[in-house]
């Protein structure tokens, strides 16, 4: 079996992330099984945080050495394959643009086209910050390891895709001490106007007030739980975009990652592409470590207790505050396409309590960007339907295109 692991990255600490997985690989036997072999698909963005491709490519050569292969895709190999897919006649110049490019969908895309090129059988999509780690509620926290690729080999021999759980600082709201401007109805309107069908002001009440943002590990579930089937809410299959396993021997590449202009949510789109699929959620946790607080576990330190996150931490704002904007981006077109009888309603509603809640969020994060909310709303419904048919156009272009890949093996 020919295992792809797939990194989107770009962050300096890919190097230890590296050591750290390939170790685990080894402890777990996956680098001496002979009936298997691992190959890293690695697509790095420069420009993210200023990295240069060495930040990348020097990895440890031993630890190198263990694995079958190791493929690197910045910019300009991304779009060298794209301009000979159109001189191939493969795709034309704004099908190849809309499947491969900038952004987290589009790499995500790469990923999975060289992967599929290379002849992978599995592929394991491992975000830059996430440790192959449980961390259970105690004190001191308890840390279990986990074998997160043993555990998706384990189950996607019968499915189409295979994901996991997360632990850590999952979620981008810091816990909040309501008054002083902000209650915690207004604050919970706002939850309720950005949610979906998984994520809930209750949900959120309780592991970021309750739990100062760190989600704990469900003991029974990291130890030896179950393979579950994910079911359909509203057409969806809800996955995330790591601690993702794709079966590319079934239909674990049929659909392209997609993100509207300027949004994310790529994998939130994708799950509206399942609904056919077998989706099984495994027994497998990864730490995300949001905030890159706690690297010092990629070098074997294993942190007591973990922080809170508080609202009056500026990283923290910022990147609540980004967030935030995010999902108003693509909510439009995710209620458009998952409940487009309610979509009218859902905009006016959204937009009533932005109106209401906007001035003291503004005032009590001393962020402007909860002030642009109206605005974002009001953009990303003006395109919600040109949103919808690019998406449509991109997921015929990869359909398209998928029969080439599969039958020109990379040299």
């Amino acid at each position: 079996m020919k295992i792809g692991i797939g990194f989107v990255t770009g962050r300096r600490g890919f190097k230890q992330l590296f050591r750290t997985y390939v170790n685990n690989w080894n402890e777990h036997g996956f680098v001496e099984d002979a009936s298997m072999t691992l190959r890293l698909f690695v697509a790095y963005d420069l420009a993210y945080f200023g990295t240069s491709a060495s930040d990348y490519k020097r990895v440890d050569p031993v630890l190198a050495a263990k694995l079958d292969g190791v493929s690197y895709f910045g910019s300009t190999a991304i779009d060298e394959e794209r301009r000979s897919l159109v001189r191939e006649g493969v795709l034309d110049s704004e099908e190849s643009q809309l499947l491969f490019g900038q952004g987290y969908g589009k790499k995500r895309n790469a990923v999975v086209w060289f992967a599929l090129r290379a002849g992978m059988d599995r592929l394991l999509f491992i975000d830059d910050d996430e440790y192959p780690l449980a961390a259970l509620r105690g004190d001191p926290v308890r840390w279990m390891g986990q074998s997160v690729l043993g555990t998706h080999l384990a189950a996607s021999a019968d499915a189409d895709l295979t994901h996991g759980r997360h632990c850590g600082y999952i979620s981008p709201i810091p816990r909040v001490s309501f008054g002083d401007g902000l209650d915690e109805g207004s604050f919970a309107e706002l939850i309720d106007a950005l949610s979906n069908d998984i994520v809930s002001w209750d949900r959120i009440r309780q592991v970021v007030m309750g739990d100062g943002g760190v989600t704990y590990a469900d003991p029974a579930f990291a130890g030896n739980g179950s393979a579950e089937e994910v079911p359909a809410v509203n057409g969806m299959k809800f996955i995330s975009g790591a601690n993702l396993c794709l079966n590319l021997r079934r239909g674990g590449a049929d659909a392209p990652f997609f993100n509207p202009p300027g949004a994310r949510g790529e994998d939130t789109f994708l799950s509206t592409c399942l609904g056919d699929k077998r989706v099984v959620r495994v027994p497998a946790y990864t730490f995300h470590d949001a905030w890159l607080r706690y690297q010092p576990i990629l070098h074997g330190v294993l942190p007591r207790s973990l922080d809170a996150v508080e609202a009056r931490d500026r990283d923290v704002v910022r990147r609540f505050a980004r967030a935030t904007v995010g999902w108003v981006r693509y909510k439009p077109l995710l209620t458009y396409i998952t409940n487009r009888s309610a979509y009218e309603a859902t905009i006016e509603s959204m937009d009533a309590t932005f109106a209401k809640v906007s001035p003291a969020l503004v005032s009590y994060f001393d962020a402007p960007e909860f002030g642009h909310l109206r605005h974002e709303l009001k953009r990303f419904h003006r395109d919600a339907r040109k949103h919808h048919e690019l998406f449509e156009r991109t997921k015929a272009a990869w359909t398209k295109a998928l029969p080439w890949a599969r039958s020109h093996p990379l040299a």
